[in-house]
């Protein structure tokens, strides 16, 4: 059996084992819903979030997803050192450049990304933030399995940044955000800043209003080892996109050709 197989029935067999504990999990949340009254919910909600993780809460920040055990086996890396900056300094070997990319070091894997130029404002802040080891220690604190994966806040709950904002590169009107663009997120115009997401489902319904970073180029099997992390319903969202286990930027390279 080739490799690529073998990997395939790995993740499938991950993919499997993910589904079970999240079916048991719903079943125990009933079971308790159903046996006791109001008080003994409230005793129930305690137990069913110390089972999500150690600290008896769902992770919600930064701290919460360090309590939690790191995904794909991977040792915890060391703590992020937050950041704050007024404004991204210019990397001056980006002027000329033909090709730039980063790689990602992931608790599941390295993830390589060809920057694009086309959004030379956005590329300078990113990777400004990588040099400055922004990224290190930050964790994807949104998987949804079929959309994408989320990182780059050092709050870990789409509340944080770099101390600046990064002003708006939005693509043309008929873009589509297809499976392995990555983009930088915002809470509408003139608010990126560091938060990123990897697209790695069907985004197509996503406005082009989010600065275009780039294109995964590699390792799509980091990806779909992220993919199927276990997660649970966000609170105030109808989603189940909070990872059950941690999956961490560890660092992240950039490489200039060209410049």
């Amino acid at each position: 059996m080739s490799d690529r197989r073998t990997r395939q029935k790995e993740l499938r067999s991950a993919k499997r084992e993910a589904e079970k504990k999240k079916d048991a999990r719903k079943e125990l949340r009933r079971r308790i819903l159903t046996a006791f009254g109001f008080g003994a919910v409230v005793v129930g909600f305690f137990a069913l979030s110390a089972v999500f993780d150690g600290e008896g809460q769902l992770p919600t920040g930064y701290e919460a997803f360090r309590a939690q055990e790191t995904a794909c086996g991977a040792d915890q890396p060391p703590e992020q050192a937050v950041q704050q900056f007024d404004a991204p300094d210019v990397q001056d070997d980006l002027e000329g450049a033909t090709a730039v990319t980063a790689t990602l070091e992931t608790s599941c894997g390295p993830i390589v990304i060809e920057l694009d130029l086309d959004y030379p404002q956005t590329v300078n802040s990113f990777v400004f933030l990588a040099r400055e080891g922004f990224y290190d220690g930050q964790v994807f604190y949104r998987i949804l399995a079929n959309y994408s994966v989320q990182g780059g806040d050092p709050e870990a709950n789409g509340t944080g940044g770099p101390g600046y904002r990064v002003p708006d590169e939005f693509p043309a009107d008929d873009f589509v955000y297809e499976e392995g663009i990555v983009a930088m997120d915002n809470r509408g115009r003139g608010t990126t800043g560091s938060d990123l997401f990897i697209v790695v489902g069907d985004a197509s319904a996503l406005n082009p209003q989010f600065n275009v970073l780039g294109t995964v180029t590699s390792r799509q099997d980091t990806l779909d080892a992220i993919r199927v992390v276990e997660t649970a319903r966000r609170p105030g969202f109808r989603e189940d996109s909070l990872p059950l286990e941690t999956v961490y930027i560890e660092s992240v390279t950039i490489d200039v050709t060209g410049s």
